[in-house]
């Protein structure tokens, strides 16, 4: 099986020397998303939440774009500038995995891309792969 590289014109395209996301063997590896507008190509403005949900939207448009969903994730990481912004995070998260929610770290860092909060990554199943 070969791997297949995954461009969706509804996320942002990447800032540097990478891939929105990559699938491979029915998986999907989904780069860090930041809250970048894709209309706009800026930054969200406003607080925590607001960069939080725009990431979210993000990885929806690739998910969706790989036939998959939220309730295919299995694993998530979530790097915060800030480690007070973690309950603000997780309400917006909370959102978009009701029933399931997948494994996942949280991860305080110094610095993320063009000085935004919050990045989030994600690694999902793409639904009817045989393994």
């Amino acid at each position: 099986m070969k791997k297949e590289i995954i461009n969706c014109k509804k996320a942002p395209a990447p800032i540097g020397p990478y891939s929105q996301a990559v699938s491979f063997n029915g998986m999907l590896f989904i780069s860090g998303q930041i809250a970048l507008d894709v209309d706009t190509g800026s930054l969200v403005d406003g607080d925590i939440k607001a960069e939080s949900e725009q990431v979210m939207k993000n990885l929806q448009a690739i998910l969706l774009k790989s036939n998959s969903g939220f309730s295919h994730v299995l694993k998530t990481s979530i790097f915060l500038s800030n480690m007070d912004d973690f309950a603000a995070v997780n309400e917006v998260y909370a959102k978009f995995f009701k029933d399931t929610p997948p494994a996942r770290e949280t991860i305080a860092v110094s610095t993320l891309p063009m000085n935004v909060n919050v990045e989030i990554s994600m690694i999902a199943v793409i639904p009817g792969t045989e393994f």
